[in-house]
């Protein structure tokens, strides 16, 4: 286990152009990044591609006890990893933050090791004996984003590297050091040149995307990114793993008690401060309750307390950037504009250094303003009014996205009803956000396609094969 110290230098390069990376909660440097260059990308595809053939060979047991002692290796450098990516991303240390994060780091890595995936046999009547069994893919590129960008990472790595892939990996320009920091810790425990981490800019994602030496890319983030790899990869015909964007829909029944669902609701809209891609983010409330829902939920918004993530007390931290702050503060204002009712927040303070936006709730609002239509990614949540359950089903189907959903009953038999008339890729009940590395997980709609974790996120860096006879 290193230091703090010695972690960030030893991710701090010695030559070649850096970028100065702030924390988003104080303005104050972080550390330096590398900017790598394209031709830097073509040396770790190189490397990854020379390494690939005997980790494919070592076979599921002996992959599998490496990626268990990457995992230790993660936990021995917890808090360590912990700091850094409060510092960089703004998240704090506790509350489902950074060292939650860092733990479902660790939790990941052993789910992807220890989840069985033996060969399927498809016919066996006699005459016909067929199996189905899944083969390495080679070189897997991973783009991440900034809002998870450990835990994200490792939702990438950890299969592929299990299904006997390489990875290079592409960071967030936003958030390089936690991602770096965490490849440093995993090839403690791995092959040389197997998981290389290229922090460059869009010319290096481009790249990435369109070269023919990478068999699959899995990206997370933003519907129009992901528009512009389907294109980037088209031509040598990649497999694609797409998380897109969301704009999760909650609809409360009339039987849901509102004092005992408001914590919930309020962590699946403000988890990481909003700024999760299956976040609640717009929340339809029966009339019958409405008044009491907002009540209760304005009570649990005002007793979390946000700040610098370093401050043990937060649970709260600030936007990653400035730009994603600027569009909250222009969804929220519109809202206002149009006659919507704050119920809390939405008056960041001017003289705050740091991105720092409170939770905000907005109550009497119009199921086609902005904030509701739109995605806002951070800690501004519209909660609409609704009569009959098929109007709130029409309005959560209404958009082209459908990542996550839920629904809120004590009736677990009505909630699952609704459940299945909701186009999006997981609808939970009672609880919304809440992945598993055992349960796949992937979007609707414009919201991407393809599936992670389980045994389904397995096969899907996997290249299937039947072998028939």
């Amino acid at each position: 286990m290193e230091t703090y110290d010695a972690l960030l230098a030893s991710i701090t390069p010695d030559t070649g152009e850096t970028r100065t990376i702030l924390d988003p909660a104080t303005g104050t440097a972080v550390g330096e990044a590398p900017v790598h260059t394209v031709a830097d990308l073509e040396e770790a595809i190189a490397a990854a591609s020379a390494a690939q053939p005997a980790w494919a060979a070592l076979g599921h047991e002996a992959r599998s006890a490496a990626l268990l002692k990457a995992a230790d290796a993660v936990e021995r450098s917890a808090e360590e990893l912990a700091r850094l990516l409060s510092r960089e991303q703004g998240k704090p240390l506790n509350g489902p933050n950074a060292r939650f994060e860092v733990g479902a780091c660790a939790a990941w890595l052993r789910a992807a090791a220890t989840t069985p995936l033996d060969p399927e046999v498809v016919v066996d009547d006699g005459e016909t004996y067929a199996e189905l069994h899944y083969k390495p893919i080679g070189v897997v590129g991973a783009i991440g984003p900034w809002n998870w960008p450990m835990m994200i990472t490792i939702w990438q790595i950890a299969p592929a590297l299990r299904m006997g892939n390489a990875v290079v990996v592409k960071p967030s320009k936003m958030t390089p050091l936690s991602v770096l920091a965490l490849a440093k810790v995993l090839n403690e425990e791995l092959p040389d040149g197997l998981l290389t981490v290229v922090s460059g800019d869009r010319e290096v994602g481009a790249r990435l995307a369109e070269h023919p030496a990478i068999g699959k890319i899995m990206f997370t983030g933003s519907t129009a990114a992901g528009r512009s790899i389907i294109r980037s990869s088209a031509d040598t015909v990649k497999r694609l793993t797409l998380e897109l964007g969301g704009n999760d829909a909650g609809i409360v029944l009339p039987d849901a008690d509102p004092k005992g669902i408001a914590e919930g609701l309020f962590w699946g809209a403000f988890i990481n401060t909003g700024q999760t891609c299956a976040a609640l983010k717009r929340l339809y409330v029966h009339d019958d309750i409405y008044d009491a829902v907002c009540e209760e939920l304005t009570k649990v918004a005002a007793a979390m307390p946000m700040g610098v993530g370093l401050d043990e007390s937060n649970v709260l931290g600030p936007l990653q950037n400035r730009a994603q702050y600027d569009i909250v503060a222009g969804l929220v204002e519109a809202a206002r504009d149009s006659g919507a009712r704050i119920l809390t927040g939405g008056n960041p303070d001017p003289d705050q250094p740091g991105h720092f936006y409170p939770a905000t709730l907005v109550a009497d609002i119009d199921n086609n303003n902005p904030l509701v239509a739109e995605e806002q990614f951070g800690p501004a949540l519209p909660i609409i009014r609704y009569s009959t359950v098929d109007e709130a089903v029409a309005m959560a189907n209404a958009l082209d996205v459908g990542l996550g959903a839920s629904v809120w009953s004590p009736d677990l038999a009505a909630a699952r009803r609704v459940a299945a008339r909701i186009e999006a890729g997981t609808v939970w009940i009672n609880k919304h956000g809440a992945v598993d590395p055992r349960v796949p997980f992937g979007g609707a709609k414009q919201s991407g396609y393809g599936l992670e974790f389980g045994v389904e996120g397995l096969k899907a860096v996997g290249v299937p094969q039947v072998i028939n006879g």
